[in-house]
């Protein structure tokens, strides 16, 4: 979404849950019954800003948040 223009995004990291969602069909393929596999929850999350977007809408957004942003869209 924020390709297309969103302002900010912060939610689960994709990569971590691909990571997640492989290792639970390896243990089915592996034989284990889904029903014993236990539901996991994201661990790891990601802050991503378009500053694109800010700038478009007149929003500055302050040096604390661009510290922490795993992402600039410029």
């Amino acid at each position: 979404m924020l390709e297309a223009g969103g302002l900010m995004s912060y939610g689960p990291d994709d990569a971590d849950l691909n990571r997640q969602v492989a290792s639970i069909i390896d243990k089915i393929l592996g034989g284990t019954k889904p029903a014993d596999i236990p539901v996991r929850q994201p661990t790891k999350f990601e802050l991503l800003i378009n500053l694109k977007t800010a700038r478009a809408f007149g929003i500055t957004v302050p040096p604390a948040l661009l510290q922490r942003a795993d992402g600039l869209i410029q």
